[in-house]
């Protein structure tokens, strides 16, 4: 009851503005979890509270800990890829290229477009889809500046120093790598990767539980397959390349597992060991998998390289 009441009383706080206050009852609840079903509790409080932020890093964060419980979850690896695509959004708009701007211009951006003081304006629409509204747009208009032909905004330079966070161990040197010409395609192919292996995460384990399910929950499991399907088609990949994710991520999936995992079975393990369930980093989480799904890409087609 004590738990119940603390999460009622981070969403009201978080719902009147005092996000700090609910941040530090999920957390105080997180240190006093003692088993599954108290830590899921807690990651989807902090998840739909960063979600309400628009911090796209924290929300990734969340939901790889709450796969790290529950690997046979096709709504979390949804959510993942969704929030993997609000990142790649986001890294589109890192670098605007000098030969769409002019030098006497100054730039303001609205949830469209980038509009300047000439009244010209740069359409964005056309990177936009429905999963991704819930963005960085909203940040993205506040401090924006240009700099050397250059659209640079602090939102985006947090997107660009997290993303450096997940580069190797000896691609860390985050000076190196904001430098370099060629890192924000290189970056791109790499987040279009994981939110590309994610949805079809995703979407192996909603058909491997459709033949199970009925009425509503049968209508969702379509309906979640069906947006995966047009998510998927909008990252451009060519069918043997999808044929080749599905493979790598379908590796695991055993009947017998599914089972076990939908029957919803809470293990209480103790404080220590419940938090080093979900201590991994996020490097580590991507190369556990999505490493061998970049490396087959890799070998298959040298543009995923």
């Amino acid at each position: 009851m004590r738990r119940d009441v603390q999460e009622g009383q981070a969403r009201c706080l978080f719902h009147l503005g005092r996000h700090k206050e609910a941040l530090d009852i999920a957390e105080k609840m997180r240190n006093g979890a003692t088993n599954t079903d108290h830590l899921t509790t807690v990651l989807n409080l902090q998840f739909a509270i960063y979600q309400g932020l628009e911090n796209v890093e924290k929300k990734i964060t969340c939901l790889q800990q709450l796969i790290c419980l529950h690997p046979f979850n096709p709504w979390y690896w949804k959510l993942l890829a969704e929030a993997y695509m609000s990142l790649l959004q986001s890294l589109s708009l890192l670098v605007i290229p000098e030969t769409n701007l002019k030098q006497s211009e100054e730039v303001n951006v609205s949830d469209n477009s980038f509009k300047t003081s000439t009244g010209r304006e740069i359409d964005l629409q056309r990177h936009k889809s429905d999963s991704q509204k819930e963005g960085l747009w909203s940040s993205l208009a506040s401090e924006t500046k240009r700099e050397n032909g250059v659209i640079c905004s602090g939102s985006c330079q947090a997107v660009k120093e997290f993303l450096c966070t997940l580069e190797e161990p000896e691609r860390m040197d985050e000076g190196k790598c904001a430098a370099s010409e060629s890192w924000e395609q290189n970056t791109s192919k790499k987040v279009g990767i994981k939110a590309c292996a994610s949805f079809i995460r995703a979407r192996l384990l909603l058909q491997l539980t459709q033949s199970q399910q009925s009425s509503f929950a049968l209508e969702n499991n379509i309906k979640g397959q069906k947006e995966i399907d047009d998510k998927v088609a909008q990252l451009g990949f060519d069918e043997n390349s999808l044929l080749l994710v599905t493979k790598v991520m379908g590796q695991d999936l055993i009947p017998e597992k599914l089972k076990e995992e939908f029957q919803g079975e809470v293990k209480c393990i103790g404080p220590s060991a419940l938090l080093s369930l979900v201590t991994a980093s996020a490097t580590e989480f991507e190369i556990k998998w999505f490493g061998n799904v970049q490396d087959d890409l890799c070998h298959f087609d040298r543009q995923f390289c």
